[in-house]
């Protein structure tokens, strides 16, 4: 597919990157020179200076022959300029990161086709939310759904005293249609067969029917209760999503926010939540707002490092969970090991989203996992795939792909070797980056 990135920021490198390894042919428009020089030297993809925006360049560079454009800049208007511009260029599909709550009301679908954009996204919105997801599941290190909710994917680590240290897995005894699909142990994913063995500080993704995964995720809970006490650090627009999202379900949130601007947008949009103006990194005011007794800490300013120490220093000062937003996602590593319960990068949130876009067909949902080290996926089973009426044992899957679940119409199966797919059937992968191209030529 020819895909043409509008935006060399963070969001743009990361999908030209993750796109280009697909073996997509990739061209990324940027006006700021040194952005664009940083995407040429780093990444195999070509580059142009200049103007996405404009129906004239793309035609002068012939660009009106891609299959998509996806714009990224850090400008809505920007970006959905540029996909009507591609649009009247005879570019079929667009693309567009929109961040700007004002174009998401009601009339966005209607507001949208007018300018010829198919999909708009959010980062901050998809960040918040998947936030959210993680606070309702008080043992999880991420949540993430597939077949219209049927199926959860949860991710815990495993600790010294857990029934299911050192025991092989397929003598492993677990709750009726869950399933073990991925380990991350030392900062290396594993796709796990009957012979390996869960052990002590391991990240283990299990798989299965929603209703199963929440009844066992409380078996990792340890002596923590519900979540229901939540402070965020930092009112940006990832913190205004959650903190309205947390107060509509009914959480006790406290925010700390320097700008008295932010302090006053968000003190109109909440109900119950308390807005506070002040310095998240004075100890005395944590102190004296509990932040010992909350349940959940989330760290949403724009400095890495500043949320990394307040990750640690709330920690410390004894509250049970913490939960920090990285921009650079080459940090999630070392945050995981130094003690930060969960690291969520928007832009892999983001790239996840557009990846299932761009794959769009029999691939339904993308997500990134742990820095991008993993991606969990949902395929409708075409009826032209090679691995019809085979057994899964005979099917030559790659060693680097587990499937996790399938659905057959209202029916979850977990499968075994013996289990046959058919035209239609919607599977959950757990995946290594190294098998995408296999997965898409056996399904």
């Amino acid at each position: 597919m020819r895909i043409v990135i509008v935006g060399a920021g963070k969001v743009g490198f990361s999908l030209a990157q993750r796109l280009s390894e697909e073996e997509h042919e990739i061209i990324v428009i940027e006006q700021d020179e040194e952005r664009r020089l940083i995407v040429q030297n780093s990444l195999d993809v070509m580059t142009i200076s200049g103007n996405g925006a404009s129906p004239q360049f793309l035609a002068d560079f012939g660009l009106q022959k891609a299959d998509l454009m996806v714009a990224v800049t850090d400008r809505d208007e920007v970006n959905m300029i540029a996909c009507m511009a591609a649009r009247q260029s005879g570019i079929p599909h667009t693309i567009a990161r929109v961040r700007n709550q004002e174009y998401a009301g009601k009339n966005q679908l209607e507001f949208n086709k007018a300018l010829g954009i198919d999909v708009t996204i959010n980062p901050e919105m998809v960040t918040a939310v998947e936030i959210s997801r993680i606070l309702l599941t008080p043992a999880a290190l991420d949540v993430e759904d597939f077949g219209d909710g049927k199926v959860r994917l949860l991710e815990v680590r495993i600790r010294a005293e857990s029934p299911y240290v050192n025991i092989q897995l397929k003598r492993l005894t677990l709750p009726e249609r869950i399933l073990v699909v991925g380990i991350l142990r030392q900062n290396r994913m594993i796709i796990p067969n009957g012979m390996d063995c869960l052990l002590p500080e391991d990240s283990v993704f299990f798989v299965g029917a929603q209703a199963s995964i929440e009844e066992f995720s409380e078996q990792f809970a340890e002596r923590k209760t519900k979540i229901q006490r939540v402070m965020i650090i930092g009112a940006g627009r990832i913190g205004r999503h959650l903190a309205k999202i947390l107060d509509d379900v009914g959480m006790s949130i406290k925010v700390i926010e320097k700008s008295r601007e932010r302090c006053n947008e968000l003190a109109k949009s909440i109900d119950k939540g308390l807005v506070l103006c002040g310095d998240g990194t004075d100890i005395d005011l944590l102190i004296e707002e509990g932040v010992g007794e909350t349940d959940a800490v989330v760290c949403l300013t724009s400095d890495d490092k500043l949320n990394l120490l307040l990750a640690l220093l709330t920690k410390d000062l004894g509250t049970q969970k913490t939960i920090v937003r990285v921009g650079r996602s080459e940090y999630m590593s070392l945050m995981g090991k130094v003690g930060v319960d969960v690291i969520l990068s928007p832009r892999l949130l983001t790239a996840g989203v557009i990846l299932r876009q761009v794959r769009a067909g029999e691939v339904v949902a993308v997500s990134l996992l742990e820095g991008a080290k993993a991606e969990a996926m949902e395929i409708v089973v075409s009826a032209k795939s090679s691995i019809i009426g085979r057994k899964l044992k005979d099917a030559r899957i790659p060693s680097n792909m587990l499937i996790g679940a399938l659905l057959r119409g209202d029916e979850l199966i977990i499968p075994n070797g013996d289990t046959i797919l058919q035209p239609s059937d919607r599977v959950v992968i757990f995946t290594l980056p190294s098998s995408i191209k296999k997965i898409s030529k056996i399904f």
